[in-house]
């Protein structure tokens, strides 16, 4: 089996400064993470609240710091109103009713927070947990690639609310910014479970950065279709799939982070990154545009403390997972501690057109029990001999979390940025 063997770039990184050291994985010269992201937050009070909101929404609405809400049920801004939430305003999200916020098509939120005053969507319960409140939804009228272009959420919800896509991939959803989002998920009743953040058809002008999902039960980020750019956001110990693109989105997510835990994930479809099509595909049209993700600047890590038995026990599966009829563009990423890095849908076939479509290029691969696999298909030569090639630049190593990254055990203020300096790559697995 062949391995990536261009490693006579690890020289170099010596003599590099330190922002040139955060070329791979999240960047910047000081940790963008300070300030507003909580790795603790189970342990954060946010008093009780004095507030209810319930029904729908459909008047212009503003929800005020000096307040504490509490969410009930499903909750819609419908009618075209715009919900603005101030900097520093706590929604907590009534555990009974599995409450949910959803912003229908033509609708409006205006979340902008500020880094040392972020907004929180949180459990109202004193011991919070994964899954106890639904999520946010975010619908627009942006393309998908359905058949008619429109399609409803399925998540129990009204179908006339619930309904999402256009033609219009500029639409405007409103701002999410300086936003977490703590203990999602909530079990449907039928099958599986809400999303903590799920843009369905949201456009490009809609602003999403610096936006934190911590104990989802369901999916950290789901992307449905639409035009949007992200950049900033954080998947912290969720419990299914970190970020999940499918239904024609053209995505571009910039300087992100998922952190993993072996013993919080789900024993199936765990994973940092899922890019697919479709979940059938008699749902979807395949002369349309079908999923694109241009992503850069990627940080997957495995926080496990005994990350090799982990890997043996089967409890930590493949990073990034890409299905058939689906592009990825994957620069300057970090994947760390995972089994193995990369799985390929089965239903692609191996070849220069459709490897094309699916770039791994100057990547960092560490800790893995393998890198780029098809499912189902032990054998990886030729994705090792291709995506081994000079010309994509990538590197593979082996170094503990502690070594790799600039502060991994502070968990108060942690710093995932990668610490080149002290990296040694190797060839043996």
């Amino acid at each position: 089996m062949k391995y990536f063997y261009h490693f006579l770039l690890i020289f170099l990184l010596g003599a590099c400064s330190v922002n040139a050291q955060q070329e791979k994985g999240i960047k910047g010269s000081t940790s963008w993470l300070n300030n507003w992201t909580e790795f603790r937050p189970n342990k954060k009070d946010y008093g009780e609240a004095n507030q209810i909101l319930a029904g729908s929404i459909t008047e212009n609405t503003k929800l005020y710091k000096k307040n504490v809400y509490l969410l009930q049920g499903d909750v819609y801004v419908a009618n075209n109103a715009t919900l603005t939430i101030e900097p520093g305003t706590v929604i907590l999200a009534d555990s009974d009713s599995a409450a949910a916020l959803i912003i229908t098509k033509g609708a409006t939120i205006i979340a902008d927070g500020l880094e040392t005053d972020p907004i929180v969507f949180t459990s109202n319960k004193a011991k919070k947990k994964a899954g106890d409140w639904g999520g946010l939804i975010i619908l627009g009228d942006a393309p998908t690639n359905k058949f008619g272009n429109v399609s409803s959420v399925n998540y129990d919800l009204d179908n006339f609310l619930s309904s999402y896509g256009g033609n219009n991939a500029n639409a405007n959803s409103g701002i999410l910014r300086y936003v977490r989002i703590e203990f999602a998920g909530n079990k449907l009743k039928d099958s599986g479970n809400y999303n903590a953040l799920l843009l369905a058809g949201v456009g490009n002008k809609t602003i999403l950065d610096n936006i934190m999902v911590s104990y989802a039960l369901g999916n950290g980020f789901e992307i449905y279709g639409g035009d949007v750019i992200l950049s900033k956001l954080v998947s912290f110990k969720t419990n299914a799939v970190d970020y999940r693109f499918n239904y024609g989105a053209q995505s571009k997510i910039d300087n992100s982070l998922a952190i993993r835990n072996s013993y919080v994930s789900s024993n199936t479809g765990s994973k940092c990154l899922s890019v697919v099509s479709y979940d059938s595909k008699s749902e979807v049209d395949l002369s349309k545009k079908q999923t694109n993700v241009t992503a850069t600047n990627l940080t997957f890590v495995n926080d496990s403390e005994q990350l090799s038995q982990d890997i043996a026990k089967g409890l930590v599966k493949e990073a990034v997972y890409v299905g058939e009829n689906a592009a990825l563009d994957f620069k300057r990423g970090v994947i760390s501690g995972f089994s193995p890095a990369v799985i390929l849908d089965d239903k692609i076939e191996i070849n220069g057109q459709n490897l094309n479509n699916i770039k791994f290029q100057d990547m960092y691969f560490n800790f893995c029990k393998g890198n780029i696999f098809t499912k189902n298909n032990p054998n990886n030569e030729d994705l090792e001999s291709w995506y081994g090639n000079i010309i994509f630049f990538n590197v593979y190593s082996q170094s503990d979390n502690l070594e790799t990254f600039v502060d991994f055990s502070n968990e108060k203020r942690p710093d995932f940025r990668l610490r080149l300096g002290k990296i040694t790559a190797s060839n043996n697995q």
